[in-house]
């Protein structure tokens, strides 16, 4: 029998870097975990923001119309907002280690097969894959983060979690520029997709060799026999306290499962459909699905079983509060820089890799703000969520000012001072939003509920993309005969719509600080 490396196990459960398993002998380096879930999260957002570099090459290498090329982006969105509530609902079922390792190594070999591709429609249905991959594992990080980090310690994870989105999102576009600038359109697209390789074999391996499998299974067997009791003194409780062990077991609740899909894909797809107005009529589909799917839950939780979404758990304030300020963030943020990085090329007539360059020091302070709200994010974070939210809307309306500076003839660099502003309230926010709406949710419910405020922001995301570009593509006109003047009032126009959703979240955030006020958790190390 092969012995367990020394890096391991520790003869000190009680040293505050490992984390013992109930049940267990083995104890586990919560480090070597969070380098873990942090490989995949690093995979998928660079993946993310260097498709949207690479999409002008792919068309033109693959032949692709512009419908296909749409469907690049709009398919993996899609599928990806799907599957996380449900796969958070697996994941808090039949242990999260596996249902996360599953999940990386199939958005390893999608990202291979799309690498490969020799078609649009092969590359639409690999990334559609890479979607679902994902989905399965980020409600996953959520929910290890939750059960394995307590106190100081989840708060510092998050804010690891934060400044590897930051760097991710801003390494991507360069990476995927340089490649392409160095190997060609045929091969620098495809380079940006086949890096995920080994990247992704390395992080398979780490999570067999590293991640609690067998002792999580175990642990979440035991969890399930005692889910009822311990929810109801969660205050997320069935309906029937005192029910028989045949009503106890966890079921996959397939009818809430469907609902949900659907519901969820009849509100994004029409915002990602563009020129298909018939695509709007599932928005009110979507009203009467979600209100079925209500009724359907609460129904079959009253029968004893249980839902795949415990509609509980948003009595919890400090989930709902969190959840309502992380939506409308994703609303207005999410199409800041998509809209920027069209301004930039297409206004100011800046390379790609000029673009890229520019959201350098915004990544920067975006990483500094996330370490240092982690320190913050467990005793300060609703004060911390209050200061974020005013740099990210005080950082918006600073670039509008300097977009018009630009205009009159200053250097197009000023704008990095707005984007920096903008990244110290991006990074601050993250840690602490997490940390705050994580705070009362029980364990055995981490997956779920970091799949729904993950769908939330998928939704949000969806919608701010398409109401922010149509405002911005509708000031322009068009972008071959537009004027310096028209790009400028453009990008304005839009900006000044994601001000106002960040004015809305604002308040959400002083709501939440005031509703609470006086009232400080007990027992956040437990």
């Amino acid at each position: 029998m092969s012995q367990t490396p020394s890096f391991i196990n520790r003869p000190n459960p009680d040293d505050p870097k490992w984390v013992k398993i109930p049940e267990s002998d083995r104890v586990y380096n919560r480090n070597l975990i969070l380098v873990v879930l942090l490989i995949p999260l690093a995979m998928s957002l660079i993946q993310v923001s260097s498709v949207n570099v690479a999409l002008e090459t792919i068309g033109q290498a693959l032949g692709a119309s512009q419908s296909a090329i749409q469907w690049v982006l709009s398919g993996y969105a899609l599928s990806f907002g799907i599957f996380l509530v449900p796969s958070g609902r697996l994941g808090d079922i039949f242990g999260r280690s596996g249902v996360f390792t599953i999940g990386l190594a199939l958005f390893t070999i999608a990202c291979t097969a799309c690498g490969f591709a020799t078609s649009p429609t092969m590359l639409n249905g690999f990334r559609i894959l890479q979607g679902i991959a994902a989905g399965i594992f980020s409600p996953q990080v959520t929910g290890i983060i939750q059960q394995y980090f307590q106190g100081q310690a989840r708060a510092r994870a998050f804010s690891m979690f934060g400044l590897v989105i930051g760097a991710s999102v801003a390494v991507g576009p360069l990476f995927a520029g340089l490649l392409i600038d160095q190997l060609g359109p045929q091969n620098g697209w495809r380079s940006s997709f086949l890096f995920n390789l080994p990247l992704g074999i390395i992080g398979v391996i780490a999570a067999l060799r590293l991640l609690p499998f067998g002792k999580e299974r175990r642990h979440f067997g035991a969890v399930r026999k005692l889910k009822r009791n311990r929810t109801t003194s969660k205050g997320v409780a069935p309906s029937k306290a005192n029910a028989s062990p045949a009503t106890e077991k966890v079921d996959l609740d397939p009818v809430g499962i469907l609902l949900l899909a659907v519901g969820v894909l009849c509100v994004m797809l029409p915002f990602m459909s563009h020129g298909h107005p018939l695509m709007w009529s599932l928005l009110p589909l979507a009203i009467v699905i979600t209100v079925v799917w209500v009724w359907w839950e609460n129904r079959y939780k009253r029968r004893g079983h249980f839902p795949m979404v415990d509609l509980s758990l948003f009595k919890l304030k400090s989930f709902s509060y969190c959840a309502a300020i992380s939506a409308t963030q994703f609303l207005g943020t999410t199409s800041l820089f998509v809209i920027f990085a069209i301004y930039l090329q297409g206004g100011l007539g800046k390379s790609a890799l000029l673009t890229g360059a520019i959201g350098i020091p915004n990544a920067v302070v975006s990483a500094v703000a996330a370490l240092w709200s982690g320190k913050h994010a467990l005793r300060s974070g609703r004060q911390v969520q209050i200061l974020a939210l005013s740099l990210l809307l005080a950082g918006v309306l600073t670039l509008i000012g300097v977009v018009w500076a630009v205009h009159n003839g200053a250097s197009f660099w000023w704008l990095c001072i707005p984007l920096m502003i903008f990244g110290f309230g991006q990074g601050s926010m993250g840690a602490a939003n997490q940390t705050q709406a994580m705070l009362d949710v029980p364990v055995e419910h981490g997956g779920i509920a970091g799949g729904i405020t993950q769908t939330a922001q998928r939704i949000t995301t969806a919608i701010g993309n398409a109401v922010t570009t149509a405002i911005f593509f509708a000031v322009v006109g068009n972008q071959r005969t537009a004027s310096r003047w028209d790009w400028s009032m453009g990008i304005s126009a839009a900006y000044v719509l994601i001000a106002s959703v960040l004015a809305v979240s604002l308040v959400i955030a002083i709501l939440y600080w005031w509703d609470l006020a006086g009232k400080r958790p007990r027992n956040r190390k437990k």
